[in-house]
């Protein structure tokens, strides 16, 4: 969990998802993950009205602020860390957000391909 030493789906460096919002289940704003993240929170994302009505539809919404867990809610155009089993499944669904390759842990090739990360590439 350092960002200096952990890497992305590349084999670099792995790069800071968002700050604003902070982002990252331990909410550093990198895609790192742990014993305790049983979501396994490693694919920077960047969110798309699609994505995050799906999300919700399944029951996770990503959309609503939690007042007094200082989560803001997203919006299309926020990047955030997400499972990479919820993007998997988004995947599978047809609305896969984009993904940010330098800031996505390498932990997420345990769910999905790079050949298939790499089709949702963040346009630059």
């Amino acid at each position: 969990m350092n960002p200096n030493t952990d890497k992305n789906v590349l084999g670099t460096e792995l790069q800071i998802c968002c700050t604003s919002p902070m982002t990252g289940f331990f909410r550093t704003g990198i895609c790192v993950t742990g014993p305790q993240d049983r979501g396994t929170h490693v694919v920077c994302a960047q969110m798309t009205t699609e994505f995050l009505t799906f999300t919700k539809s399944e029951g996770n919404d990503l959309s609503t602020p939690v007042p007094g867990s200082s989560f803001p809610g997203l919006n299309p155009g926020d990047k955030w860390c997400l499972c990479a089993s919820r993007w998997k499944q988004a995947l599978d669904a047809g609305v896969a957000p984009p993904v940010d390759l330098m800031a996505t842990h390498e932990a997420a090739l345990k769910f999905v391909s790079l050949a298939d990360i790499q089709q949702h590439t963040i346009s630059l």
